[in-house]
């Protein structure tokens, strides 16, 4: 085993969706600075930035063992969110990736974190438009790191990679996400909330009351990043629970910068054409519209490579492999389903069938029997949405269709 720790327990969960926006190589725009200074794309002042590192080899002797590329520590704008990308989105990172990062203000140094280093479960469905898309990148899951003015990267193959190799074209993504909505900007763009019953009244016909969902501008949503226009599947049978492997290091208050961070990480550094969740939920049970085209339409989201038809994506903010999810996220869960899925017909505690569009567990075009409220790990073999998470779906479930009176 190599000295630190590597991510390769499963692919894990962060967002999928792949229609892109502009390439990536053609919006990274040099920036006159230093030498050392990172390419900058031009944005629009406020809205937040991406700047692109590329990674350099740590280490010249590959007899010496796997191949290991990084960021030597340096001093670097602000930003809150990290990530790596790579050219080819069908190859796989089999390796670790750690970073660590300096507080803007303390100048104090993190320890090394893990990123997640396979993100090859979310995406568009094989063979899809989108999925064909040539400006789509491969990336790790991001992490947010909070406010950072420095930072340090280093990516090493699996020792038992037979070709000690890493994917082309790495690069550190260090995004900035920018100024976002006030308080009053958020208040109205959160959707009237029903008061939550003190009972569990019968609804008709089975379909829970409409929570509270702050919209994209509430969030502080850049409508310029995402590409114009929407994509719409026929129904919602099914919500796909994720977590967004970013991390547990977040506040509730900084929960809309965490969404924007990722919004513009899947659209300037992966390529997509917007954010890949259709719904957003933070530790403190709020929930957030994700992907653009309406609260109440059946979006198209890319959040379940296989099984983004007739399906919504559902992602918790933080990271649940070991730690266990709030009560007030599940309840989240379980009151957005309750309605969504109340809307098509569906009962949270049933089953239906989905048509594979391809991946690791089930052929292209086979009709596979899911539960209506299904973990990503159902659909891919994944370890997202984490094992504690995914341990109260259950709970999610009964609780979504006592909302609907059933």
């Amino acid at each position: 085993m190599h000295g630190f720790l590597a991510s390769s327990i499963g692919v894990t969960c962060a967002a999928a969706l792949a229609l892109p926006l502009t390439p990536p190589a053609a919006a990274a725009v040099p920036t006159p600075a230093p030498a050392a200074a990172p390419a900058v794309r031009a944005e629009a002042s406020g809205s937040g930035s991406t700047r692109s590192l590329p990674l350099r080899p740590l280490a010249r002797d590959r007899a010496a063992g796997p191949a290991e590329q990084g960021v030597t520590r340096r001093d670097v704008p602000p930003f809150s969110l990290v990530g790596v990308v790579w050219d080819d989105p069908d190859r796989e990172l089999h390796g670790s990736v750690q970073v660590r990062v300096r507080e803007t203000g303390s100048g104090a140094w993190s320890d090394w974190q893990d990123l997640e280093a396979h993100n090859a479960d979310h995406g568009s469905d094989p063979g899809t438009a989108e999925r064909a898309a040539d400006r789509v990148r491969g990336a790790t899951a991001p992490l947010w790191v909070g406010d950072s003015d420095g930072v340090e990267l280093r990516v090493r193959a699996d020792d038992d990679d037979p070709g000690y190799g890493l994917p082309e074209g790495l690069r550190l993504e260090l995004v900035d996400p920018g100024v976002g909505s006030t308080p009053a900007e958020e208040a109205a763009g959160t959707d009237q909330a029903t008061p939550e019953p003190a009972t569990y009244a019968q609804a008709k016909p089975y379909v829970g009351p409409r929570p509270g969902i702050v919209t994209r501008r509430g969030w502080g949503a850049d409508e310029g990043l995402r590409e114009k226009g929407f994509k719409y599947t026929k129904k919602v049978k099914a919500a796909f629970v994720h977590h967004s492997a970013t991390g547990n290091n977040y506040t509730c208050a900084q929960a809309p910068s965490v969404i924007r961070s990722i919004y513009r990480y899947h659209v300037r550094s992966m390529g997509w054409r917007d954010i890949g969740y259709n719904f957003v939920v933070d530790k403190c049970g709020k929930i957030y519209e994700g992907r653009a085209g309406g609260v109440a339409k059946p979006v198209l989201g890319a959040h379940t490579l296989g099984f983004n038809s007739n399906s919504m994506g559902i992602a918790v903010l933080g990271t649940y492999s070991t730690k266990k999810p709030a009560a007030a996220a599940v309840r989240a869960i379980a009151r957005l389903s309750a309605w969504k899925l109340g809307l098509y017909g569906m009962n949270p505690r049933g089953k239906t069938y989905l048509k594979s569009g391809g991946g690791n567990l089930y052929r292209k075009g086979r009709n596979v029997r899911l539960k209506v409220i299904s973990g990503h790990r159902d659909g891919f073999n994944t370890s997202c949405p984490g094992a504690q998470l995914y341990k109260k779906l259950d709970t999610a479930r009964s609780t979504a269709a006592k909302y609907q009176g059933r």
